[in-house]
């Protein structure tokens, strides 16, 4: 009887093996999107984004700076 970790390592070499098919699905489907065929579903979906966006102070790039300045600190000494 398989046990729970054999199923796992199953369960991710399958997924391994069914990668590069899925990534030829996803990318010729990203090749023959028609934007011009979903455009009310676009402007929907970006309606939705202006409606709920939130203000923020700041763009995140100070702090963002701050986390490689630390981060470098830690690897230099």
């Amino acid at each position: 009887m398989a046990t729970q970790e054999d199923l796992v390592r199953q369960w991710v070499e399958l997924w391994k093996q069914a990668r590069p098919a899925l990534e030829a699905v996803r990318s010729d489907e990203l090749r023959s999107y028609r934007y011009e065929d979903h455009i009310a579903e676009i402007d929907d979906l970006l309606d939705i984004a202006f409606r709920f966006a939130q203000p923020r102070p700041s763009s995140g790039l100070v702090e963002q700076q701050r986390l490689f300045a630390k981060l470098r600190d830690r690897t230099t000494t």
